[in-house]
């Protein structure tokens, strides 16, 4: 009964049942991912690496929120019963296992801890309005974590993509990619919304595939093979599409979708690695870019409507 009250108190509509619904099945997909790729599929971190990325960020998470908390003179979110603690926690454990998974730093936890960390952090220092004083954090926590070790930390990698199902043959190559698929694409559909989105990133991601294959001569089977893997899946629908820092509308997701597949394809015949990432870092820094200059300017519209008024109330 105290869940059932908790859960209604943070998600009181339909609309954010269905996000709570989706964070809680992106949260057991991933934990039951992280202990199949770790006991059966061929995972090929450490077992400590998911471990410290989960305590990195749910510490962080812990302190930002306490302090964001003290400042604000309310209780935690976390705070209360074992259910509000409960319910803190799925947007910890994504991106710490995240960045364990995806990431390979060798034997080191640090790279780890640092991606986590960062990730948390990133909710709280890069943020947009949205509307109705309302704000949003623009960049995916795991993608920003990820890109900037890649970044900071040359000597740590990508995990790679074989991983996934690297210790599996027969029809077990092809069903785990497409249970991640199917059910990925029947949560967006159902319960996010950002179904739209993930299509117009498949679509750009086909044409500037087609077009760098024409311009440059490539055989037209070289730009898709990062399709085939499951780590592509794994981008497409749970890291592009994130419902908290993505647009609602399903025409500017359409427009996200396809500005990640171009800049993707400017990078990759720039010949600059990591472009997944970069792409969807860059097309999000844009957006909240945009929504700031919106915002700035209905701001200086305001302003200087009130100066128009002071002025006519003085000349009365």
């Amino acid at each position: 009964m105290n869940h059932t009250i908790s859960t209604l108190r943070f998600y009181p509509n339909q609309s954010s049942f269905k996000r709570f619904f989706a964070l809680w099945y992106f949260t057991i997909l991933i934990v039951l991912w992280t202990v199949a790729g770790n006991t059966v599929l061929g995972f090929e971190q450490a077992y400590a690496h998911p471990v410290a990325g989960v305590a990195a960020a749910i510490a962080v998470s812990l302190l930002l929120e306490y302090v964001d908390a003290w400042g604000a003179g309310r209780r935690p979110r976390y705070a209360g019963n074992w259910a509000n603690f409960v319910n803190f926690l799925p947007p910890c454990i994504i991106p710490g296992l995240a960045c364990a998974m995806l990431m390979y730093p060798n034997a080191r936890l640090a790279p780890i801890v640092f991606a986590a960390g960062l990730s948390i952090a990133s909710k709280r220092l890069f943020r947009a309005p949205v509307g109705n004083g309302q704000t949003q954090h623009i960049f995916n926590p795991s993608n920003l974590g990820i890109s900037a070790t890649l970044l900071f930390i040359p000597s740590v990698g990508l995990a790679p993509p074989y991983q996934f199902t690297e210790n599996v043959t027969g029809i077990w190559y092809w069903l785990i990619p497409a249970f991640i698929l199917i059910t990925g694409v029947f949560v967006h559909a159902r319960f996010t919304g950002r179904l739209p989105l993930v299509l117009a990133w498949w679509a750009g991601f086909a044409v500037q595939g087609i077009l760098r294959s024409e311009i440059f001569g490539i055989p037209l089977i070289v730009p898709f093979v990062p399709i085939t893997s499951a780590a592509f899946i794994l981008f497409s629908l749970y890291m592009i599409p994130d419902p908290a820092t993505t647009p609602i509308k399903p025409a500017r997701q359409i427009l996200f979708g396809l500005s990640v597949a171009a800049i993707y394809g400017v990078l990759l015949v720039n010949h600059v690695v990591f472009g997944l990432f970069l792409a969807l870092l860059i097309t999000s820094g844009v957006r909240g870019a945009f929504l700031w200059m919106g915002e700035l300017a209905k701001r200086s519209e305001a302003l200087s409507f009130k100066k128009v008024e002071a002025l006519a109330t003085t000349a009365h």
